[in-house]
């Protein structure tokens, strides 16, 4: 029951602080809460093999049997960290964002908790009705973090997250049903698990969009690519992380991000292998674009909130193209990247947070010779920075590293573009800490009426734990690696009829 207790403990946390009766212990409580998860979700070490491909801690049980849906959790080496990255941003954003809430702090807090079981669950649900119903709940609390909680232009913000995402998210119902169906037909019971939409052998005509694998790929491709998001599917981002409060953005780019990019290697890569090798050029294609157009844009950015989102669009951008070179590579940097990018860009949402509590502005124009008032917050950025644009002995510098090896070994022209994107990220960001760190000082610095302070001690306890990762998972990535790789060698060894065990202690049922 641990994969149960991690989904649906923090909705017991949302309940308790959206009825606790002192506001004064409201943070601490919930901070409380958040390090229990955790804790909690630590647990899954002590019982994971990492030398197995199958799903582990299994929990199935009938739910709608007339139609084959049951509660049905599993995890393995592709999941297991995107659920710890999950568990770990969610106190860091509650801590980092401490005083930046001021009104209806109870409620937000209860939206985080909500957020964080919809996003385990999504990572955990094997059954496709279970994994939709939590898909769709992650919209609802950041529905309301963004529109309540949000900048001057929320309600935009707020509308267009929505209906990008209700499009997509409609398809991929459609879809599931109609697979739910072809369950029945092949097997004589109709079914919702994942392992059995695996075995379907789905007819794919190459060259024909109207084939039916061709069409049910689109649907869940579709669904998963406005979340990443995308080229050119990707203008609700920018706007979303703009208006959205600093713990919105740093779960939002943290992991939110991440549940698209993950349906693409859970749903999308092995159900429809067919269409995913005809199709791959196109999404590299997609990826490359959005590598060098957000790097482009990032640049031009006189808001340095909106530089990160831009800057967010191009790093998705690589993690596609590894994911889709499809090769061992490619999709072990791709899901390296995925934790390096929540690591990095929620530290960089929080060090924007936390400089615009003090000034309350995000005009670059405005800065200029913040190193010389703000010293330990200048380090801290610059080491984040190193981390975003991908130098040697940070995370980043791993996960680039893979994916364009991969990305060279499927087709070298591919590996060519992308490695402009690298040189354009480093363009952007260090040009940003230039003008904001050792400009002519601004008129946010001179103001002596207002003078900085450099970082809290509660900042620094923000801080520490993302700058410890960069590094550690920069020099040190095999005890990462590792327990995701015999999940990586099984995805990609058996691409074109992919299957998955179910682990109970030491048995393995097929």
């Amino acid at each position: 029951m641990l994969l149960s207790a991690v989904v649906f403990l923090p909705m017991l946390f949302a309940l308790i602080v959206a009825l606790w009766p002192n506001q004064r212990t409201l943070r601490p409580l919930a901070l409380g809460f958040a390090l229990i998860e955790f804790a909690l979700s630590l647990g899954i070490f002590y019982y994971f093999d990492p030398s197995s491909s199958a799903l582990q801690l299994v929990e199935r049980y009938p739910w709608i049997e007339r139609f084959g849906i049951t509660y049905f959790f599993g995890i393995d080496g592709i999941s297991l960290w995107l659920v710890i990255l999950t568990t770990f941003l969610t106190p860091v954003a509650l801590l980092g964002a401490w005083k930046s809430i001021e009104e209806r702090v109870r409620g937000f807090l209860a939206c985080v908790f909500i957020l964080e079981a919809a996003m385990l669950g999504t990572f955990l649900a094997m059954d496709a009705v279970f994994f939709y119903l939590f898909w769709e709940l992650s919209l609802v609390p950041m529905y309301f973090m963004i529109g309540i909680w949000g900048g001057a232009r929320r309600i935009y913000a707020t509308v267009k997250f929505f209906i990008f995402t209700m499009v997509g998210s409609v398809l991929m119902l459609v879809a599931i049903i109609y697979m739910m169906f072809l369950t029945a037909e092949a097997f004589g019971t109709m079914s919702a698990s994942l392992l059995d939409f695996y075995r379907l052998d789905i007819p794919f005509i190459s060259g024909q969009f109207l084939s039916p694998q061709t069409l049910m790929f689109s649907a869940f491709a579709l669904a998963f690519a406005i979340k990443v998001p995308v080229f050119p599917l990707h203008t609700w981002l920018p706007d979303a992380h703009v208006e959205a409060p600093t713990p919105g953005s740093v779960i939002l780019a943290g992991v939110m991000l991440k549940m698209g990019t993950y349906g693409f290697m859970r749903w999308v890569m092995p159900v429809f292998p067919e269409a995913t090798v005809h199709y791959a050029w196109f999404f590299m294609l997609i990826g490359v674009i959005g590598i060098i157009y957000g790097a482009l844009v990032a640049m031009v950015q006189p808001d340095i909130k909106k530089l990160v989102a831009y800057s967010s669009v191009s790093h998705m951008g690589y993690i596609l193209i590894g994911l889709f070179a499809l090769n061992e590579f490619g999709v072990t940097g791709g899901l390296y990247q995925m934790l390096n990018h929540g690591i990095s860009t929620g530290a960089l949402f929080l060090l924007v947070g936390m400089i615009y509590e003090r000034t309350h502005s995000r005009e670059i124009s405005r800065y200029g010779g913040l190193a010389g008032v703000l010293p330990f917050f200048t380090i801290a950025f610059f080491i984040v920075t190193l981390s975003s644009i991908a130098v040697p002995m940070t995370n980043g510098f791993i996960g680039e590293f893979l994916i364009l090896l991969g990305a060279f070994q499927a087709n070298s022209v591919w590996g060519y573009f992308a490695v402009s994107g690298v040189v354009l990220g480093a363009v952007y960001m260090l040009w940003m800490f230039k003008r904001v760190f050792f400009g002519p000082q601004g008129e946010l610095v001179k103001d002596e009426h207002h003078p900085l302070h450099d970082l809290s001690v509660r900042e620094m306890f923000v801080l520490a734990p993302m700058i410890v990762l960069v590094f550690w998972m920069g020099l040190y990535p095999s005890f990462f690696l590792n327990y995701s790789k015999a999940s990586l060698d099984h995805f990609v060894k058996n691409q074109a009829h992919y299957e998955l065990a179910i682990q109970s202690g030491k048995e393995v049922a097929q």
